[in-house]
């Protein structure tokens, strides 16, 4: 479970997150959404412990991770298994050593059965007998797969999806949603997909928050959004829908 509390974190005189409160259950599909600029990648930085909050708590499966040491955060850390926003895999790589990397680098694992396990978790993701390509060979739902491979080797306990579709055709974006699902179920794992894309974020989550300004202004199920009075809400589900969005503030 992750639990955020009274979050608040600045770059000098902006700032940025002011005081996020919100919690993603253990075993679920959350979904996280906001406008470009709302905070949601410094907040995603502030869970997997890439940034420290100023002030605030952050708590993975009760261990508060603010509180920690380098070293331990770095245990913690490794809990996650994260899909970039545009893969971010290593063009100089080829898919088995992309798919392994972790492996390679965290395991003493030998590589005959660091190979195994890439070949079984690329047959996972749909993708089979292309382990000596290179990622400028595929296509963007090719390369997004294979990122999520990435992410799912080392069996982490939660994944997070930064944008999972951006930058790939429509029908690939079906595909990319189906997979989302279907490795939740298998995997029981606990999802946080963080996009900007609610027509997709509505497809896979269970619950969702909206962020804007910095704030958290909902959090809840799709029964209680749709019934929001919120005007900013609804501003910014018109506009998802591709009707009028005015400028919204908290």
């Amino acid at each position: 479970m992750i639990k955020v509390r009274n979050l608040y974190r600045s770059f000098g005189e902006k700032q940025v997150l002011k005081g996020i409160n919100l919690t993603v259950n253990k075993g679920e599909t959350f979904l996280l959404i906001g406008r470009s600029g709302a905070g949601k990648s410094v907040l995603l930085k502030n869970i997997i412990g890439l940034l420290r909050p100023d002030s605030g708590t952050i708590s993975i499966d009760g261990v508060d991770i603010t509180q920690l040491t380098n070293d331990k955060l770095e245990r913690i850390r490794l809990q996650f298994g994260l899909v970039f926003q545009g893969s971010a895999l290593f063009d100089f790589l080829t898919i088995e050593e992309n798919v392994g990397f972790f492996l390679t680098r965290h395991t003493s694992l030998r590589k005959e059965e660091i190979r195994k396990r890439v070949t079984e978790t690329l047959a996972l993701v749909g993708l089979k007998g292309i382990e000596g390509s290179y990622p400028y060979e595929l296509s963007g739902g090719m390369r997004k797969r294979v990122a999520i491979a990435r992410a799912v080797i080392y069996n982490p306990k939660i994944l997070i999806y930064d944008e999972p579709t951006t930058g790939i055709d429509p029908i690939a974006v079906d595909k990319i949603v189906s997979l989302i699902e279907d490795l939740h179920k298998r995997l029981a794992i606990t999802s946080l997909v963080v996009t900007h894309d609610l027509e997709v974020g509505l497809k896979l989550a269970e619950r969702l928050a909206f962020l804007l300004g910095g704030k958290i202004i909902f959090e809840g199920d799709k029964k209680a959004l749709e019934s929001t009075t919120d005007e900013r809400l609804i501003q910014f589900l018109k506009g998802s829908s591709g009707g009028p969005i005015k400028e919204m503030e908290v």
